[in-house]
């Protein structure tokens, strides 16, 4: 089993080496300031306590407050959390919003808890944490299996924690709840005004009218897929965690929709071929979008990658060892902590107004989003030709720098 934490501090490992970056302070980036722990007793429906476990890691404040997602899973782990509230460090800093990285978990599946179970969670886990979180302080947002409301929920039980009103101590809240408009579609559209930058600098030799398969299909892999087939580009292969399906003429993303929707799956859609999420990955596309799972491309399938280019939409899709592969075949890799920055983003102009009392319309939010992110490839293609590097150790090294900047003398 790949540990996420160890891969996380590699990445960091290999950026300093490059750049001969400060190895006090490195030695400080490699830990978290912090973790918690805590156990969450919740009665269920049934009359009954269950006691879940839950996590928030802090890794560094040295750029503003901790920042980063809950998430729930069955597998969520320490090591999983501390490692993304790692990436979560790197990535404000690669994209420039002052906040430093945090992260959350609850060990649970969500779909085996009631509406009532869920909320009662949820507010059980504030109670444990409330102390150690607020609008200056941490600032948790939504993440695997979690959603505006079980944000609206937190942060109604952290107000009568603590009594502190303020609304900006929960990010990706609902519309009516103090939340953003745009999103939704930030961390999909964010990887798009990537992807327009990779296009214009002809990084990959990636063509208009080129291929592209995307691992997962949920929110950020529609938005990105769609605004793909926008700027021309052939959408031949998407997937769930069933499965996936792939059609090499193209695939009209409405009726793919209408079809999960109504079946609650991919598989069998008319007028496309069932395939497995290995065989996905290696399908030969100009541009392959891990948009699911951690560690999805490995030492065991990165030599059967036939893609030009890799967008990660995932958060650590790719191994270290696959990583070498890669740079080996000369396949451009564009990282997780640039390419699906624009979520963090849209969460820090959230924070924004809710500390400032403004409200942004859509195309207001969406501009300065596409502004601030295709600064930040334009700032880590800047390193990655000056270093003759990969995309990610450029990355890994603007974050670095940014941050080492700010850490106490």
């Amino acid at each position: 089993m790949i540990n996420p934490f160890a891969t996380a501090k590699g990445q960091l490992k290999a950026a300093a080496e490059t750049a001969k970056l400060d190895s006090d302070k490195i030695a400080q980036l490699a830990l978290p300031d912090r973790y918690v722990e805590v156990s969450i007793p919740v009665k269920m429906d049934n009359g009954k306590q269950k006691i879940f476990t839950g996590f928030r890691s802090q890794h560094n404040n040295a750029r503003g407050p901790y920042k980063g997602g809950i998430r729930y899973h069955q597998d969520v782990n320490l090591d999983e959390v501390r490692a993304l509230s790692f990436w979560m460090s790197f990535k404000n800093a690669v994209v420039n919003v002052p906040f430093g990285g945090g992260k959350g978990g609850i060990i649970v599946n969500p779909k085996e808890l009631s509406a009532g179970e869920l909320e009662r969670l949820s507010r059980g886990f504030v109670k444990k944490i409330y102390t150690i979180i607020g609008p200056e302080t941490d600032v948790p947002a939504p993440d695997v299996n979690t959603t505006g409301q079980i944000m609206g929920w937190m942060l109604d039980e952290y107000q009568k924690c603590s009594g502190n009103k303020s609304m900006a101590t929960f990010t990706g809240k609902s519309l009516d709840n103090g939340g953003s408009q745009g999103r939704e579609e930030a961390t999909g559209f964010g990887g798009v005004y990537v992807f327009e930058e990779v296009l214009k600098n002809k990084i990959g030799g990636i063509a208009q009218g080129g291929s592209v398969a995307l691992q997962g299909f949920g929110n950020v892999s529609t938005f990105f897929a769609k605004a793909a087939a926008k700027l021309g580009f052939k959408v031949v292969a998407v997937s769930d965690s069933k499965g996936g399906i792939f059609n090499s003429d193209g695939l009209n993303l409405e009726k793919v929709e209408a079809h999960k929707k109504a079946t609650g799956a991919l598989k069998d859609f008319v007028g496309a071929k069932n395939i497995s999420n290995s065989e996905l990955l290696e399908l030969d596309v100009d541009v392959l979008v891990p948009a699911a799972l951690e560690n999805v491309l490995t030492e065991e399938n990165a030599d059967k990658i036939k893609a030009k280019l890799i967008v990660e939409m995932a958060n650590g899709p790719t191994a270290p060892e696959a990583d070498v592969i890669f740079n080996k075949k000369g396949i451009a890799v564009i990282p997780d902590i640039l390419a699906n920055s624009g979520g963090v983003c849209v969460s820090y102009y959230e924070w924004y107004q809710n500390m400032n009392n403004e409200s942004w319309t859509k195309e207001q939010v969406l501009e300065k989003l596409s502004k601030q992110i295709k600064q930040a490839f334009v700032d880590v293609y800047a390193l990655q030709k000056q270093y003759s590097t990969s995309f990610r150790t450029a990355a890994y090294i603007l974050a670095a720098q940014r941050i080492i900047e700010a850490m106490p003398k």
